[in-house]
């Protein structure tokens, strides 16, 4: 697949659709976005754990909606002799501490930032959903080896960014992305996808919480 240097691969740029268009709901768009996606070479399981993914940012009603659809194409594609990439299975976990410690581990990896076990605000409030967070997102979810972290928080943000309203998450996400790699122009150009597949207002919402995000790094 093609690289841009200074950009998202096209690999990347299909993952961003997949995972804006899932958030948002719209789903004859998606099946354009599923096929174009495929099409390029995106694996059937690189597909489905971006769906799966998007469950946890937006829920079971949209992520299992884009499975259906996936299946839906899949199926298209099959009728018209398109044989796609099944791509790996995700490895077994061989981690035998508990998912908490795994969790914990993870998301200072992904922050750079060690976890003092100090909670503050909803962590605080309710302690339980800082575990689910820790146990389930981050030990069931960020574990897995199909997408990379990268490509993890890509989906996130596109996710976040297509759902609006969530402008805290969104700018934990997005420096949880530059942490982890991604540059300003590719999270440019993350939002640049998302104004032409979701929505001008959206995109803008994005552009400004990510300048913040800039503001606060330098």
């Amino acid at each position: 697949m093609q690289h841009e240097e200074s950009g998202l691969s096209t690999r990347q740029q299909h993952i961003v659709r997949i995972a804006a268009l899932t958030a948002k709901g719209d789903i004859p768009n998606l099946k354009t976005a599923l096929n174009e996606g495929l099409d390029a070479g995106l694996t059937v399981g690189e597909t489905k754990e971006v769906l799966v993914q998007m469950y946890a940012y937006c829920g079971f009603p949209r992520s299992l909606m884009g499975i259906n659809t996936l299946i839906a194409v899949l199926d298209e594609r099959k009728a018209q002799n398109i044989h796609d990439h099944q791509g790996p299975q995700a490895s077994p976990i061989t981690d035998t501490r508990d998912k908490y410690t795994r969790g914990k581990e993870i998301l200072e990896t992904l922050t750079g930032r060690t976890d003092t076990g100090q909670t503050s605000g909803f962590g605080a409030f309710s302690p339980e959903i800082d575990v689910f967070l820790k146990e389930h997102l981050f030990a069931d979810i960020f574990e897995r080896d199909i997408l990379n972290y990268q490509d993890r928080e890509l989906a996130t943000i596109a996710a976040l960014v297509s759902l609006g309203g969530v402008e805290p998450m969104m700018q934990s996400h997005m420096n949880i992305g530059m942490h982890v790699g991604l540059t300003e122009p590719q999270l440019r150009q993350v939002l640049s996808i998302i104004e032409s597949s979701v929505g001008q207002q959206e995109a803008a919402a994005g552009a400004g919480v990510l300048d913040t995000v800039l503001a606060g790094r330098k």
